[in-house]
């Protein structure tokens, strides 16, 4: 028996939710529904309390743990650094895996740097331009030896929406071989979008790929899909990895798509049907239901919603948007409501029954790539948004309504970071 059906037991038998669990056993919501979904594993303390409120043997739950896959609980855990962290959504499946300890993130911006710490408050952020992390910087915050470095540079240089630039932000790979070059981890993972590869006819890329060689790492790459690891969402994105020594890392298998023994796809209705109907320029912080799925128990963990505001349009907006079909785009509207300009995937609904676009920052901005609700006929809000990323509804955004949004369109969604944590740990063991 796995460790998430015996606290599914348990609360079957208390009749207890979820947040009740947590209650009695001291910790989060959002932990007990990671240990349910087989997401992540208690820790040693959550175990002993698990054993000490509802009278079972804390030694054999540690058995019962053992015998499905060793953790290491007390003992060493493996150390990471997040460099170009954002709002955490790569920190987020290690910080949940209790094999790992996350010591460091760097940040640039001052808001997300803020959002950073909101969610992972146990890890030191520097907040500064990581051309400042010197090495007598890394040497006084980290110790000997780090294990693990993650993080990718901002992608929009490299980002095949929109005009690419071959600028300052192009070459920030440097900056993240030089903090490998003086912290030598076993192992790297560096996540950025696919158009890295075709930058510069790719040239761009086997630039990247020889500054790693060059300093003793051994690679390999694959572009994952989000939505093949349960995010509601289409976002294809370069995962790069260097190890010491022969590369032995194993990418994850899919665990969603149309093959047969895989999960079907998590579409919007899967993501977003517990959360209210709303009308332009509403609010509502009232779940519309209990979670009807394993996704929507994944990340419905609050009492009440936050930042789950439509944004405001104006009449003909409203209209056009509500004139559209599911799946629908401007080419569908009558003569009176279609707009004179923008590409064909602009001003266009969402598809219900299907996983979303890859999220951008302007994801709330109906004029943007394919972003309306497709059942409500509106912009999206931050907290749906942030679904469809697959962040928890706990989860902290700082600043602006914008600035929220371009913390939740540049993250590495929860749910993929989750599954990238286990197979590092996979490898570290080893």
């Amino acid at each position: 028996m796995l460790i998430g059906e015996l606290v599914k037991n348990i609360m079957y038998d208390e009749g207890l939710n979820q947040n009740d669990f947590a209650k009695k056993i001291s910790c989060t919501q959002t932990q007990v529904s990671e240990w349910i979904n087989n997401n992540s594993k208690p820790s040693y303390e959550n175990l002993q309390m698990i054993g000490k409120v509802f009278k079972i043997d804390g030694n054999k739950l540690l058995d019962l743990e053992e015998k499905e896959e060793p953790i290491l609980f007390n003992k060493k855990q493996i150390t990471v650094v997040d460099l170009f962290a954002g709002v955490g959504g790569l920190s987020y499946g290690f910080n949940q895996n209790n094999n790992f300890k996350v010591l460091l993130a760097n940040e640039y911006d001052k808001d997300i740097a803020k959002a950073y710490s909101l969610n992972h408050p146990d890890v030191k952020m520097i907040n500064c331009d990581i051309k400042d992390l010197t090495e007598d910087l890394l040497k006084q915050e980290l110790p000997n030896k780090v294990d693990v470095v993650v993080g990718g540079p901002p992608c929009q240089s490299y980002s095949t929406l929109g005009k690419r630039q071959d600028d300052d932000r192009a070459h920030l790979f440097e900056e993240y071989c030089r903090i490998l070059k003086i912290i030598q981890p076993k192992i790297f993972l560096f996540e950025n979008v696919t158009g890295i590869l075709s930058m510069n006819k790719g040239t761009l890329f086997k630039e990247v790929q020889k500054c790693f060689e060059d300093i003793g790492y051994d690679l390999k790459y694959k572009i994952l899909n989000a939505a093949d690891y349960g995010v509601p969402e289409i976002r294809e994105r370069v995962i790069l990895v260097g190890t010491k020594g022969v590369n032995t890392f194993e990418y994850p298998s899919p665990t969603h798509g149309t093959a047969k023994g895989l999960k079907p796809y998590v579409t919007l209705e899967d993501a977003l049907s517990d959360l209210p109907i709303m009308e332009s320029g509403e609010e509502k912080t009232e779940y519309a239901s209990d979670p009807k799925n394993d996704f929507q128990k994944f990340v419905h963990d609050c009492e009440k919603l936050k930042d789950n505001i439509s944004p405001k349009n104006g009449p003909h907006l409203i209209k056009l948007m509500k004139a559209l079909p599911d799946g629908g785009s401007k080419n569908d509207l009558p003569e009176e409501l279609r707009p004179k300009s923008g590409f064909g995937n602009t001003y266009a609904k969402m598809w219900w029954k299907k996983p979303a676009p890859t999220i951008t920052r302007n994801f709330a901005c109906p004029s943007s790539s394919r972003c309306i609700h497709p059942r409500d006929s509106r912009a999206l809000s931050t907290r749906e948004g942030a679904r469809l990323q697959s962040f928890p509804d706990s989860y902290k955004f700082y600043g602006s309504t914008s600035m929220k949004n371009l913390e939740i369109g540049n993250a590495v969604p929860p749910l993929l970071s989750i599954v990238l944590a286990r197979q590092v740990a996979k490898f570290i063991k080893k």
